[in-house]
């Protein structure tokens, strides 16, 4: 299948305003992992600072940011691996949410089965993890939508699950263009849920997460479950929901 074509010029006309508030998982233990480390909450609060200083610099549009929408975006740090809209290599960030926390649960819960899926070895862990689920109010006229015309009718592409390469041009032009944010089709959510990926944090509405929720996450043989006690919600996955993806099996 040969790659869409789309200039920064052709892109630039198809831009529209976007807004809302767009959920991010992270692992709880990030709020925590540095106190058992240290004796009381000052000592704790100087080591953050001595870490914040160690690590690669944000850009000046995160000036003020929390750090849970700045950290996306650090400067300087080799990016491991690819991802759908960002090559690998010193690039550019990309912060990735959803517009839906169930949409965010479901991209959690593909990720952790693929890093066991990868190290068939390694058992699943015997107890839930701990998540914190954010909400960050966006609000941007500089956005493009995958799924609405003309865009989607490269829709086939743009929810490859193996392959980003098209994506990645897409988002390297999309730059070009000033473009701020993505808006795309979930391809790891069931129900077919919409993602944005900021390529800016220009496009973020406040500087820092208007919700949060905590989440606990199971893995087992059949699948993930996962569970909020406030507000109480409870979301399963089978691996079957995944079975898109070769990697993880039905």
């Amino acid at each position: 299948m040969s790659l869409p074509i789309w200039t920064p010029a052709a892109l630039s006309s198809e831009l529209r305003a976007v807004s809302g508030r767009f959920w991010r998982l992270v692992e709880a233990q990030h709020q925590i992992s540095t106190l058992k480390l240290v004796d009381t909450l000052e000592e704790q609060a100087l080591l953050e600072n001595l870490l914040e200083e160690s690590k690669p610099a944000l850009p000046p549009e995160c000036a003020g940011l929390d750090y849970l929408l700045a950290t996306p975006f650090r400067y300087g740090a080799v990016y491991p691996h690819g991802s759908r809209f960002r090559r690998a290599g010193r690039t550019l960030g990309v912060f990735y949410a959803s517009e839906k926390v169930e949409t965010a649960l479901s991209e959690m819960a593909f990720y952790r089965l693929l890093f066991y899926a990868d190290s068939p070895a390694t058992p699943l862990p015997a107890n839930a993890a701990e998540y914190t689920a954010f909400a960050a109010p966006v609000a941007t006229s500089a956005a493009l939508d995958l799924t609405l015309p003309p865009l989607d009718r490269d829709r086939a592409i743009w929810t490859d699950p193996l392959n980003y390469e098209a994506c990645q041009a897409l988002a390297e032009a999309a730059r070009a263009a000033d473009t701020e944010a993505i808006l795309y089709e979930s391809v790891r959510d069931p129900r077919h849920g919409r993602n944005l990926a900021l390529l800016t944090a220009k496009a973020f509405s406040v500087r820092e997460p208007a919700e949060r929720q905590t989440w606990r996450i199971r893995l087992s043989a059949s699948g993930v479950q996962a569970l909020c006690e406030f507000p109480k919600q409870r979301i399963g996955f089978a691996r079957s929901d995944f079975g898109a993806d070769p990697r993880i099996g039905n």
